[in-house]
């Protein structure tokens, strides 16, 4: 196989400009890419990534919209086919959490997180199924997480936010498998993230005697699992979960 076999694709990853959207960014482009990293605020961080890129002699693009705002996503895959002159993959990783107990969670708490990480993910997938289907080829990769497969105490809208993906992984790898567009997801564990950093040490040690491996994860550990849904040898797989979380769910 060639160490660039991504190199005629281009890619958009939501949430890429930090930890583990990232990763997949470099990923991605590492293996020949284009990609067009999404961001919600942060505008130098999303440069420092296409500037890593582009070191490494790939191609990039920042690009500022929410992910919950249906007519920033198709505007911004029409600028992102327009740029560089087609759309191969997705990956859905932008996410944000609102934690808090049942009953001390507001319904613009609940929906909030619902709309980014369950509408975005629907928003971003709608935006680029027509020219994935016009081309007869497309990979979408659905960032979840291992709490929607398990819940946790005071977690109610991100679990829920999180399982729906499942749901709409499966829905869509029926309906467009017969595009060439294959559709899975992924369930990382606990990461080595800023979101994590704000645990403390108690937390952590609690963390890692759940997991089978005895450590958190990187965000090169998920960035290589959504980098394998691109690969030819991941063509007869779709309307999977796959969880990326060192044992810690199974």
């Amino acid at each position: 196989m060639s160490d660039k076999p991504l190199s005629e694709q281009v890619a958009l990853v939501t949430g890429g400009s930090r930890g583990i959207g990232r990763a997949i960014s470099l990923k991605l482009a590492s293996l020949g890419a284009s990609v067009a990293v999404n961001y919600a605020s942060n505008a130098t961080a999303a440069e420092e990534v296409v500037s890593s890129v582009e070191q490494q002699g790939g191609k990039a693009l920042a690009l500022k919209f929410n992910v919950a705002e249906e007519s920033e996503v198709q505007a911004a895959v029409k600028e992102i086919v327009a740029h560089f002159g087609r759309l191969d993959i997705l990956v859905n990783n932008a996410g944000i959490t609102s934690d808090g107990l049942l009953v001390r969670t507001s319904a613009a708490d609940w929906s909030r997180t619902i709309d980014v990480n369950l509408s975005g993910s629907f928003f971003c997938a709608k935006a680029v199924a027509k020219p994935m289907m016009k081309a007869r080829y497309g990979r979408i990769i659905n960032i979840s997480s291992v709490i929607g497969e398990t819940g946790n105490p005071g977690q109610a809208a991100y679990s829920a936010s999180k399982a729906g993906v499942f749901g709409l992984t499966k829905s869509l790898a029926r309906e467009l498998g017969s595009r060439n567009v294959t559709v899975n997801a992924l369930t990382p564990g606990y990461i080595s993230t800023d979101m994590t950093a704000e645990l403390n040490d108690e937390q952590k040690s609690g963390i890692k005697s759940q997991i089978v491996l005895g450590r958190l994860g990187e965000p090169e550990d998920i960035a290589d699992a959504v980098a394998f849904f691109t690969l030819p040898g991941s063509s007869y797989i779709t309307g999977q979960v796959l969880g990326v979380n060192g044992g810690m769910h199974m």
